[in-house]
């Protein structure tokens, strides 16, 4: 009988969860919180109760946990974690739940990152960047996660298995800046080479992030092979290679035809390769075969989507191949013969699109719906945040297909209230109204509600939390422009227009400013406060600009001189409020490159092309730091200026941008 009860509990503690990466972010994020963590049968549920005085998180796997965990410390101790500073100080006495709560998730995916995210927010982060990133990724609920930093040693190991010199793979791999648009089949060498132990480096960090990541229920996506080749490739083999042109100015790597015999060879030797360092417990893929345009001349679409499907189960039985729904990707052609039940869609841009629903749920596919937030990581405050609610819920109520939740952001250090909205609607089976939402976040941002604060922020729901119409990204700042006369963005496929009421901005910033002497200890506080101030001093450059513009045409110079000044000023102004913190000084982030210096400052001002004809990814990543506001961005206005009055030539901009990068990086 003994023997007997034995058996029948053998399988229950088999299945018992196991909590200790969880208990690992308690240690390092909250070690004043007591707290015990119990198992429960269910999928992707939490529960949270006071037993004897102590906190306990029952749920059935570690991230449904850590949500709980979050849920907690959100809602009870009104704490919490960010991209733009921690809020996690000791709170004691510990919140009692008087009743136990129990939530469910909404959404069976959870997925975060972009590929660009790996360049705008992530080239230079070191192990204690990454151990707050995947902490914040855990708690936020996110249990599926883009990894892309680690792919030049698997690279490296196939090319020399098909008979590439060391050279030649050098001259194919990008720098630590530059790998996102590379594995994306955009470009390549550029930024390069990348030093060998940078690629052994990278290779190690992403064992320990997967590693960790697993602790914390939280599933790898890696880059799949999807036909890529060294544009070299074809100068070695028969096989049958698809030249792709350029994308801009760079060259971009070739296409091997999936239906090839040879392009199964070489995914497995890819697929070999990635299981040789970082396992066979994979189970999700990444890659978009003709991104961002791309040439398909003589293509069966549909038999290349499966064969790319074909070679991946080969060697990951069951793995999900994730594709970005994206322009006109994926091509309808290349799902057509695909498995679809091992395939996942993400409405990449939901805060302008509606794919999902044109398309028939991506022809009956599932898929999640996403937001891509900005692109560059270009600053600014914005967000449709009721939009992220209405849409997540009006397509989890449309189509059967919809799946799941994601943040993808370009760069992931701006607006935290967008991505911790959105996550959060992964757990929320009702529509929720942000008006009412916002007021948990506010409280557990700056740790305690304040009546100042709280009429801030609704205004801000109803301008940069709002601004409605078509916008990739945030509205730019004219301060940080390549100067002229008629300016229509900052960034090529960016936008000026600041598509809310600018005075109710400035007077909501007011209010929030008058909180100020009661968060004088709250880092969160500072933080935003210097970026809402930093946003209204944007807004008055646009009038200045105006200003001086109509002074210039009507030859008024006395009004020329003083509107000129003043902008000149507002850069001034603009440095000094940035200096204050540094979060926003360039220095911080020279600190963070600083083995890599030139990919940094090269990203961040002219991005990368040396043909002037093809110069449209300048100030594509631009920043408002300080340091940058004044040696660049004034620097740039004062030479146009004295252009202007007749003072100098006309100003070569292309040059004088690359001539800064070198004066910036041979410095350091």
């Amino acid at each position: 009988m003994f023997r007997i009860f034995c058996l029948l509990l053998l399988p229950i503690q088999l299945l018992a969860a196991d909590f200790s990466g969880v208990k690992g972010i308690v240690d390092r994020r909250v070690p004043w919180l007591h707290v015990t963590f119990k198992t429960i049968p269910g999928k992707d549920v939490f529960s949270l109760e006071t037993r004897n005085g102590q906190l306990v998180i029952s749920a059935d796997n570690p991230n449904a946990a850590a949500v709980g965990l979050n849920w907690y410390l959100k809602y009870y101790c009104h704490r919490s974690m960010s991209h733009m500073g921690d809020n996690l100080s000791a709170v004691f006495p510990l919140p009692v739940i008087k009743e136990t709560i129990t939530i469910n998730a909404a959404a069976q995916y959870r997925y975060a990152l972009n590929y660009c995210t790996y360049n705008y927010t992530m080239s230079f982060y070191s192990w204690k960047d990454w151990e707050h990133e995947l902490d914040w990724m855990a708690l936020n609920g996110v249990n599926v996660m883009l990894v892309a930093n680690g792919e030049e040693a698997v690279w490296q190991n196939v090319l020399k298995r098909i008979g590439y010199s060391d050279k030649e793979i050098s001259d194919y791999i990008t720098g630590p800046a530059y790998n996102a648009w590379w594995l994306m089949g955009n470009i390549q060498g550029w930024g390069g080479p990348m030093p060998q132990t940078e690629i052994d480096n990278r290779a190690s960090l992403t064992k320990k992030m997967i590693t960790r990541m697993k602790l914390l229920g939280i599933s790898p996506v890696m880059p799949a092979f999807y036909g890529m080749v060294p544009s070299t490739l074809k100068n070695k083999t028969t096989a049958h290679i698809i030249n792709q042109s350029k994308w801009g100015a760079f060259v971009r790597p070739d296409i091997l035809d999936p239906t090839d015999t040879a392009f199964t060879r070489i995914a497995g030797i890819f697929y070999e390769e990635t299981q040789r360092i970082y396992g066979k417990d994979i189970h999700f893929f990444s890659g978009d075969p003709f991104h961002e345009g791309g040439i398909t001349d003589g293509v069966d679409l549909g038999k290349a989507g499966a064969a790319i499907q074909k070679a991946m189960q080969q060697y990951f039985p069951g793995a999900i191949w994730v594709l970005q729904g994206w322009q006109d990707n994926p091509r309808k052609e290349l799902l057509a013969e695909t498995d679809k039940s091992t395939i996942l869609v993400q409405e990449l841009f939901g805060e302008n699109t509606n794919n999902w629903e044109t398309r028939d749920s991506y022809e009956h596919t599932p898929f999640i719906w996403c937001t891509v937030t900005n692109f560059g990581e270009r600053p600014g405050l914005s967000g449709k945040l009721q939009r992220f609610a209405d849409e997540v819920y009006r397509a989890s109520q449309a189509s059967g297909y919809m799946k799941g939740v994601g943040i993808m952001p370009e760069g992931i250090n701006n607006n935290p209230v967008t991505y911790e909205l959105l996550l959060e609607l992964g757990w929320h089976k009702e529509h929720v109204k942000v008006e009412d939402w916002i007021t948990g976040y506010i409280t557990a941002r700056y740790g305690k509600y304040n009546p100042d604060i709280a009429r801030a922020w609704q205004s801000f729901l109803s301008t940069i939390y709002s601004n409605p119409g078509y916008q990739e990204g945030p509205p730019e700042n004219i301060l940080c422009a390549r100067p002229a006369l008629k300016i229509k963005s900052v960034s090529s496929w960016g936008n000026l227009k600041k598509g809310y009421d600018t005075t109710v901005f400035a007077n909501a910033v007011k209010s929030f400013e008058s909180a100020a002497g009661s968060f004088s200890n709250s880092e969160t506080y500072k933080i935003d406060l210097i970026n809402f101030k930093r946003q209204v001093l944007a807004n008055q450059a646009d009038k200045v600009f105006a200003d001086f513009v109509a002074a210039y045409n009507s030859k008024d110079m006395p009004a020329f001189d003083k509107s000129s000044k003043a902008f000149l000023q507002l850069h001034d102004l603009t440095n000094q409020l940035l200096n204050s913190h540094p979060y926003y000084r360039l220095s911080t982030y020279q600190q963070q490159a600083k083995y890599h210096l030139l990919n940094a400052m090269m990203l961040i001002t002219y991005w990368g092309e040396n043909d002037p004809k093809e110069d449209n990814l300048h100030d594509y990543a631009y920043k408002e730091w300080s340091g940058m506001m004044l040696t660049f961005y004034k620097k740039r206005w004062e030479l146009y200026f004295d252009y202007l009055k007749g003072n100098t030539a006309v100003p070569d901009w292309f040059t004088w941008e690359r001539d800064w990068v070198k004066n910036n990086t041979q410095s350091h």
